[in-house]
């Protein structure tokens, strides 16, 4: 990987989002308005939003950042600019770590916002630090830009993008945690959500909710989401097309 074509991506990327305002938008306001919706649904049971609450902020940023990577990359590929970026000296690694990084920013604005709302304004009580819930939901944005950029190689329309969403989330949404307890599933379920990144996700989270101090089972899970990024980017690079068909 070289460096310099790397950030050279990176900032080619931010000057163009810079002039799109609305994904910008979608991007960091859509999981606080989930959030905010999410707490005034549970008005009358707070403690059922403390008990999801935390879950689905590393949920909702995963499916957003996932949606708008993998749309907005294929947008590069359609138009022709993706192409045009590999004909030149510029390696597959070179170009992925680019996007990931450019998108990776515009991540950490939208998990620190979507956390410092949850805790600060809506009054989700976790027993753990803030750095560590925010640590868990920036991984999980940064998970969802990876899978974006991922199956951005495989769609030939936003239409198809799309409708990776529930082909790729729905069933790690099902599967994660979230509606019932993992080991409570049947063995073949509870097998298969053993091997989705979400699942770690979703347990980190609950992690911060219930203890004081990084547990050796948080540590695992922010592994485990973060292995599993690296290697989707590693694989998204190596299945990168260099024409479009």
């Amino acid at each position: 990987m070289n460096l310099h074509r790397t950030t050279a991506t990176t900032t080619r990327v931010l000057r163009q989002l810079r002039h799109d305002p609305r994904t910008i938008a979608l991007m960091l306001l859509v999981p606080c308005l989930m959030l905010l919706l999410l707490r005034y649904v549970f008005d009358g049971s707070p403690g059922t939003f403390d008990s999801i609450g935390a879950s689905l902020l590393g949920i909702f940023p995963l499916i957003t950042m996932f949606l708008v990577t993998s749309i907005a990359t294929l947008r590069e590929r359609t138009s022709g600019t993706l192409e045009r970026l590999l004909a030149m000296p510029m390696a597959k690694g070179d170009l992925i770590a680019g996007y990931a990084l450019a998108f990776g920013a515009v991540a950490v604005v939208q998990s620190a916002l979507a956390t410092g709302l949850a805790l600060w304004v809506l009054d989700l009580n976790v027993t753990g630090s803030a750095w560590l819930l925010l640590l868990v939901a920036l991984l999980d944005a940064l998970l969802g830009t990876a899978l974006g950029l991922f199956v951005s190689a495989f769609a030939a329309t936003e239409f198809q993008a799309v409708q990776f969403l529930p082909a790729v989330i729905f069933p790690q949404l099902l599967l994660c945690g979230l509606f019932t307890p993992r080991d409570r599933m049947q063995p073949v379920l509870e097998a298969i959500s053993n091997v989705l990144p979400m699942s770690y996700a979703v347990d980190g989270m609950n992690e911060v909710l219930h203890h004081t101090d990084p547990t050796a089972a948080y540590l695992r899970d922010v592994l485990i989401v973060a292995g599993c990024t690296v290697l989707v980017l590693v694989v998204g690079a190596a299945t990168l097309r260099r024409r479009t068909p």
